[in-house]
C-alpha cells in the first residue's frame, strides 16, 4: 500500500522565554489527523511554531497547509511552539517530548523536518547536544519510516540580527540530511529577509516573532518552488 501511495507522491534569556512560549491569540489548534477531504499521500510535519502556523489567522493560512492542499496531501502537523532539537524538548510533556515517535507512528509517505530555529537560544550551553540530537532524530526517522521520503529544510530565521549559530546549526542539519539520504532545502533562513518586524515592509504578526498571513503565503510560494526543484520534484 505504501508503494502505491508513494508513487502518487512522485507524479537568547527573555528572548528565549518569548520565542519558546510564543502563541498568537488568533492561532487555531493544529490538526492532529489528516484533513478528511484529502486523499493523497500522508505527510507528517515535524517543526516549530513556523510550521505550526503561529501568527497566522487560521491553520489554512500556514505554509504547510497551503502546499498540502495544493497537492492533495493528507497533512499531519506535529509542530509545536518553541520546540527545537534540544530547546523545550524535555518540558513539552508526555508524548510531545518525543515527536519523532509520533511521526513514525503516522506511517507517512513523506516527512518534513523544519527544526532548529529555537536551538539558537540554547546554543551557548548545549551546542554538542544540539548536534547529537539532530543526528539522532534524523537517523530515527530514517529507520522508523524507511520507505518514506524525508525533506529536511534549513531552519527558518526571524530577525535581521543573525547570530553565528544560525549558520552553524543549518550546516549540521544539512550534513545530517545528507547522511540519511534525505532531500535538503537550503536558504530558508533568508526567505523573510527584508520583511522582519522592524522592516518598513513587514510580513510579521503582531507579536513581532512570527509571520502573518502574507508571510506564510510567501513561505509557501518559496517552498513550492523549492519542492519543484528537487529530483524528483514534489
Amino acid at each position: 500500500m505504501r508503494a502505491r501511495r508513494f508513487l502518487s507522491l512522485i507524479a537568547t534569556a527573555s528572548l528565549l522565554l518569548i520565542v519558546s512560549g510564543c502563541a498568537a491569540p488568533a492561532e487555531a489548534p493544529a490538526p492532529a489527523t489528516p484533513a478528511p477531504a484529502a486523499t493523497g499521500p500522508v505527510v507528517s510535519f515535524y517543526g516549530d511554531s513556523y510550521t505550526r502556523g503561529t501568527g497566522a489567522s487560521a491553520t489554512d493560512k500556514r505554509w504547510s497547509t497551503i502546499i498540502s492542499a495544493e497537492r492533495g496531501w493528507q497533512e499531519i502537523n506535529r509542530s509545536e511552539n518553541g520546540l527545537g532539537f534540544v530547546n523545550r524538548r524535555a518540558s513539552m510533556g508526555p508524548g510531545l517530548d518525543d515527536i519523532p515517535a509520533q511521526v513514525i507512528a503516522d506511517d507517512p509517505d513523506l516527512v518534513f523536518v523544519t527544526m532548529g530555529l529555537n536551538d539558537n537560544f540554547s546554543y551557548d550551553r548545549a551546542a554538542d547536544r544540539i548536534r547529537e540530537t539532530i543526528d539522532s532524530d534524523l537517523e530515527r526517522l530514517r529507520e522508523g519510516v524507511p520507505d518514506a521520503r524525508i525533506v529536511v529544510v534549513e531552519p527558518f530565521w526571524y530577525t535581521a540580527d543573525r547570530p553565528a549559530s544560525v549558520d552553524v546549526i543549518a550546516g549540521w542539519v544539512e550534513d545530517a540530511a545528507a547522511r540519511i539520504g534525505a532531500d535538503h532545502i537550503a536558504g530558508a533562513s533568508h526567505w523573510l529577509d527584508g520583511h522582519y518586524a522592524d522592516s518598513p515592509d513587514s510580513w510579521m504578526a503582531g507579536d513581532g516573532l512570527h509571520p502573518n498571513d502574507t508571510g506564510y503565503a510567501y513561505l509557501a510560494e518559496r517552498m513550492d518552488a523549492a519542492l519543484g526543484a528537487l529530483d524528483p520534484p514534489l
